[in-house]
């Protein structure tokens, strides 16, 4: 069964995509359990798919909507009491600002779901957990192991702060218009202060990122300048290996390697 389509027409410059299947939306709610205290955070609620089976289990929901149009129907349809609305893009949200134990949820526009990914890093601290849906090819970058064909950037940064988990997929006829791709869902828990860290995460965001940029090259070229510092042996990285290659574990020890011989220039991505 599917939602009939609203009368709003999805509007391309923000990537909308409504989900309409019932039984998918069942799904991601049952994934999520919500219970009446959580502090939920929707991002992109669209035509209120998501947004009216939450608010059925939850006191309050916020929710974050780019649309004026879809805001204000929003604020006609709930509450204050029950629903706050914050008309402003997701990419500008500072999510630390919305408190702490928040668990997130949305069905991410296409066109910002990697910037939107890597934003809510900042609030890794405040987040209990994260359920997306996304296009199942970023989801399988988000979740690749080390030497496979999907393992990338994204894959290193988010593993590093994230347990990753791929829950289902949701194919182009779940949503109006249906896009071009198959889509998935994914639960992101953020990893305890007892993680393994990098001694500066500035200059692993920015390791990780010369070693992907250049992709096809051995770590040794695509480091550049910075490749004779690394005492490659006694971290245990092969300086011939590819980025994809290199684990999370790896990346770590790389930076930790390079930060005391790096001027504060290199800190930062």
């Amino acid at each position: 069964m599917s939602l009939g389509k609203g009368r709003h027409q999805a509007r391309q410059r923000f990537g909308q995509n409504f989900l309409i299947d019932l039984s998918v939306i069942d799904q991601i709610v049952d994934a999520v359990a919500p219970r009446r205290d959580h502090r939920v955070v929707e991002i992109g609620p669209g035509l209120s798919a998501l947004t009216a089976p939450l608010l059925s289990k939850l006191d309050h929901l916020t929710v974050i909507e780019i649309d004026r149009e879809l805001a204000a129907q929003l604020r006609g349809q709930y509450p204050e009491s029950r629903l706050t609305v914050i008309e402003q893009d997701a990419l500008t949200v500072d999510f630390a600002q919305l408190g702490s134990n928040l668990r997130v949820v949305g069905n991410l526009p296409y066109n910002i779901s990697t910037p939107l990914l890597f934003a809510c890093l900042s609030a890794a601290d405040q987040v209990v957990d994260q359920h997306f849906m996304l296009q199942r090819e970023v989801v399988d970058r988000m979740v690749a192991p080390a030497g496979s064909s999907d393992y990338s950037r994204l894959s290193v940064m988010l593993q590093y702060r994230y347990r990753l988990e791929k829950l289902f997929d949701a194919p182009p006829e779940a949503f109006e218009p249906p896009p071009k791709v198959v889509s998935a869902v994914v639960r992101m828990v953020p990893l305890g202060a007892d993680r393994p860290r990098a001694r500066h995460e500035g200059l692993f965001a920015n390791v990780v990122l010369r070693a992907f940029s250049q992709r096809r090259k051995m770590l040794r070229r695509a480091l550049g300048d910075w490749a004779p510092l690394v005492p490659w042996d006694a971290i245990g990285v092969v300086p011939t290996a590819r980025a994809e290659q290199v684990d999370v574990a790896g990346f770590i020890r790389l930076s930790d390697a390079l930060f005391p011989q790096l001027p504060p220039s290199a800190m930062s991505a």
